[in-house]
This record gives structure tokens, sequence and C-alpha cells, in this order.
């Protein structure tokens, strides 16, 4: 059982050597069609995505409870924040919000209920994060788990690829 709090991303990020700067596929495929507008990379990392998001006109904060990882992250026009998630919260809603396989110290479903808050209406959630099966038990989750917190959105993609659980939502509301 792993604590994921700070101590632990901060170990995590001092010694990954497995994390590329290419954005996470899912991505690049499912924000492909949308305006760019603001945008929150939540549990960001390195920032590969965030750096992505920017560089195609969305005004991108994104955050990571580690110092480590935001050390390395390279794009300078990202409003970059060092903060747990489970205790920040966002003065105004986003755009898009988008999370790729954070998993904080707290329960999974938990965490993407509570950035599915901090999505503007009409916006968009997406998450990527891990399959049932693919990664420990605290730290996954179904699309049908996920989809189950989002009564009353859009649901526009929904399923398991492989290792990875990706939702992508529209606010309707």
């Amino acid at each position: 059982m792993n604590d994921f709090d700070r101590p632990y991303w901060d170990q995590h990020w001092r010694h990954a050597r497995h994390h590329g700067t290419a954005p996470n596929p899912h991505l690049v495929r499912e924000v492909a069609g949308l305006a760019p507008g603001t945008a929150l990379d939540a549990g960001c990392g390195r920032g590969a995505e965030a750096g992505w998001l920017a560089a195609r006109g969305w005004a991108v904060t994104a955050v990571d409870i580690s110092i480590e990882a935001l050390t390395q992250a390279t794009a300078n026009t990202v409003a970059w924040v060092r903060a747990d998630l489970t205790t920040w919260a966002p003065a105004t809603p986003f755009d898009l919000v988008t999370t790729h396989y954070a998993h904080p110290a707290m329960p999974q479903l938990a965490f993407y209920e509570r950035i599915s808050d901090w999505v503007a209406p009409g916006g968009t959630l997406l998450v990527v994060g891990h399959a049932q099966g693919h990664h420990v038990a605290e730290a996954s989750a179904t699309a049908a788990d996920i989809t189950a917190l989002l009564g009353g959105w859009a649901i526009d993609t929904a399923g398991d690829h492989g290792h990875d659980v990706v939702v992508r939502a529209r606010r309707t509301a």
C-alpha cells in the first residue's frame, strides 16, 4: 500500500527515468477537436501534456505535488503550481480538466469526482488512468466506475484500452 503523499512523489520523480517528454496519445486523440480555452492538468508530473496543450493555444495551469517533477518541467508558457490536489482547489473553473495516471492520497474515484467539480459548464473532463488489474488497486478504476460519478454529463468516450482507462465527458449543466 502506498501513501501517494508528497515524500512518495518526490522520491518517485527523483528517480524516474521511464517517463518521456511526449504527450499521452489518449490526450492527443481526445482533445484534437476541442477549441483551445483554459485547461488544468491535474497531477501534471513533468508536464508533457501541459506543454503540448500550451503549444496548441490552451492557457494551461499544471498542478503537481512534487517539486522534483515540477523542476523537470520545461514549458515556459504554463502556469506551474506545486500543490496537493486533495486540498488545493482552483479559483475559477476550466474549459478542460485533464489528468493522466494521477493518484493522490485519497480514493481514486473520489479524486476524479473532486476534479470534475473544476470543469466549467460546457467544458470537458478527460481522465486517463490505470485500468483495474494493471496497477495497484487503490490507483485503478474502470470506465464504468468513472462514468457513474458523472450523472448529467455527456459521455463522449468511455473505455478500457489495455492498461489504460479513458473517459472524456462534457459538463452539460
